[in-house]
């Protein structure tokens, strides 16, 4: 990627965004943070030498003042949560959808030559046989996939409209360092261990996920950020590998040393996806992607990594 080119990214304070935005600035890129601190901490930027700007994506004065001189955006931004999405969909959509299109208006405002958008795979494609791709067809059984689908779609218009180089890429369930506030499965398996409480899994533990390190995903959106790229373009970036939650618990006890640790099975959530991993093919054609952290490998330095940081008091 071109040295010192000027990158928004909203989200920036969240748990992708400490990992993207520390290679970033590594890389020699100017970075401006925007977040409104709702699940990001400005805490997990310490230290690093990027501009923070306490901001809300559906503020359209807000992101035209923070767009201001930028070249590119990584729109990271989201409410992320399925089972919250259906506790209360009007928020979801505000933030996921509206958000999303002033993210994408405010790009074409300022002339940005390209944005990256965080997608999804699972909870946008809904049940199907595995592993999903590009060309599975949409059918979102939440509020949050159908979010993130709409996004991809104003994207994409956007790309034809406008002339903007868009991408978004659908993660698969990232995990990894700065994740203390996400609730994901990951985290929450560790959270029990150390509370000395059972980890839960909802449902039988057959249903799967395909796991991926957040230093994969932050790899991807640098991809993203420099090839070139077609607008418009959706790219699965994923590890191809399907974990079962059973699998997943096993893991985590493991990499803690608690493999007897106890585990309580309660009813399947609505909403949530049954069996699902992701092809990565067309990422590695189109952007030279390929996955390097195994999910034990990154599953054993997640846990060191909230051992040290989270849970050491």
């Amino acid at each position: 990627m071109a040295q010192g080119r000027r990158i928004l990214v909203t989200g920036g304070a969240g748990f992708i965004g400490a990992t993207l935005v520390r290679r970033l600035v590594t890389a020699g890129h100017r970075v401006r943070v925007f977040d409104n601190y709702s699940t990001g901490d400005p805490t997990h930027l310490a230290g690093v030498d990027a501009e923070l700007v306490e901001g809300d994506i559906r503020d359209v004065s807000a992101l035209d003042a923070a767009f201001a001189g930028m070249e590119a955006v990584v729109h990271l931004a989201a409410a992320g949560s399925v089972v919250m999405s259906i506790a209360d969909p009007v928020a979801n959509f505000e933030v996921n959808v509206l958000g999303t299109f002033r993210v994408l208006d405010a790009a074409r405002r300022a002339g940005v030559e390209r944005t990256v958008q965080a997608s999804t795979g699972g909870a946008l494609i809904g049940d199907a046989t595995p592993p999903v791709s590009e060309s599975s067809l949409p059918k979102p059984i939440s509020p949050y996939g159908a979010s993130k689908l709409a996004g991809e779609g104003y994207a994409h218009a956007f790309a034809l409209s406008y002339g903007l180089r868009t991408v978004a890429l659908r993660f698969a369930n990232a995990y990894g360092p700065w994740s203390e506030r996400k609730q994901g499965a990951v985290t929450m398996f560790f959270r029990a261990i150390d509370a000395g409480e059972p980890i839960v899994i909802y449902g039988d533990g057959s249903a799967s996920r395909d796991y991926t390190h957040v230093d994969d995903i932050s790899g991807a959106i640098e991809l993203a950020l420099d090839r070139d790229v077609r607008g418009g373009t959706v790219l699965h970036v994923a590890s191809g590998v399907e974990t079962t939650t059973a699998e997943l618990a096993d893991l985590c006890r493991g990499a803690v040393g608690a493999p007897d640790h106890p585990v309580k099975y309660r009813p399947v959530r609505v909403g949530e996806v049954g069996r699902n991993f992701a092809s990565y093919d067309l990422a590695r054609q189109v952007l030279g992607y390929a996955p390097s952290i195994s999910r034990e490998a990154g599953i054993r330095s997640t846990w060191q990594w909230f051992a040290e940081s989270v849970f050491r008091s």
